[in-house]
């Protein structure tokens, strides 16, 4: 009988042509093998799938403005909309922009795609403005932390800017109103009532009608007005009043106005809105020594001619 080939050991090389042993396997350290191909594919499969759910839900998150991105500052548009707010407190901006210098900016403005990677400012001005101020000191800083919006019309972005500072930011009375009117000119609200009813929805009957107010002030006074958000309630509240009752009073406060602080310029309002003063009645000599002064219900009788014989001789004629 011829005698059975060995079979290669596992760490020998077999013979090309050498026949399978199949009776028996080797002992000692198993042969290791390789995975079938199907089990490969399958990985790689879920691999490639778990990669498109992630970017999926990246896409899906930027589109709903829950992807914060880092943008150039010089691609974002501050002019998009309209501001609400007229101008930043000095103290309270120099504040903001040591804050972010010291810990960089902690929150991300809002903007919506305008195309070609430009982006059009939404709400958070104050923050742009504090970058771009350090950026021109210093060098740094030359992108803003941005969330994309999709408003679905112009007057959703405007809601969007005005709910945003409401809630950082005490804008005046004049300012809200301000952007309401200016909106209404922009053609994204077609009336005073709807700008007011959109924009401060969540606000009170009350202050919706204090804002409608100040309207009519931005209407008559807003072109002569230097610090029109520095105005009190009470003080532009009163300003309105004489607005609708005296035709004239908006030509005759704007040739007063042009002061260089808005204190002078408040105070020169408070006068504006000041009643008369009554003019000192003159004293009439009606006998000799005897003056008159007063006016209805108050009349006045003095001089040397007034004595007790005077007095006396008075009171007589009055009973009589």
């Amino acid at each position: 009988m011829a005698k059975r080939r060995r079979l290669a050991g596992p760490f020998e090389d077999a013979a090309p042509d050498a026949p399978l042993e199949t009776k028996a396997m080797p002992f000692g350290r198993p042969v290791q093998s390789r995975p079938a191909p199907i089990a490969s594919v399958a990985a790689e499969s879920a691999e490639i799938a778990a990669l498109q759910e992630m970017a999926a839900e990246i896409s899906r998150a930027r589109a709903e403005g829950r992807f914060v991105q880092a943008l150039p500052l010089e691609a974002v548009e501050v002019d998009h909309l309209v501001r609400d707010r007229i101008a930043a407190d000095p103290e309270e901006m120099s504040g903001l922009i040591e804050s972010i210098r010291a810990n960089g900016q902690r929150i991300p403005i809002e903007v919506t795609d305008l195309g070609q990677g430009r982006f059009g400012l939404i709400s958070g001005w104050r923050r742009l403005a504090a970058l771009k101020a350090l950026q021109q000191e210093t060098g740094s800083f030359p992108r803003v932390l941005a969330m994309l919006r999709k408003p679905a019309a112009a007057a959703d972005a405007y809601v969007a800017m005005v709910e945003e500072n409401e809630i950082r930011a005490g804008l005046s009375y004049y300012e809200r109103a301000r952007i309401a009117a200016k909106a209404v000119e922009a053609g994204v609200f077609g009336s005073e009532r709807e700008a007011l009813q959109r924009l401060y929805a969540n606000a009170s009957r009350a202050k919706r009608s204090k804002i409608g107010s100040f309207v009519t002030l931005h209407r008559g006074l807003g072109e002569a007005l230097r610090f029109p958000a520095a105005i009190p309630e009470r003080l532009g509240l009163s300003l309105v009043k004489r607005l609708e009752e005296e035709p004239g009073f908006a030509a005759r406060a704007a040739a007063a106005l042009g002061q260089d602080t808005a204190e002078a310029e408040a105070a020169v309002l408070t006068r504006l809105i000041a009643p008369p003063k009554a003019e000192k009645p003159k004293a009439a000599e009606i006998a000799p020594g005897i003056r008159l002064t007063g006016k209805p219900a108050a009349l006045r009788l003095d001089g040397p001619g007034v004595d007790a014989a005077f007095r006396a001789r008075l009171e007589e004629w009055l009973r009589r």
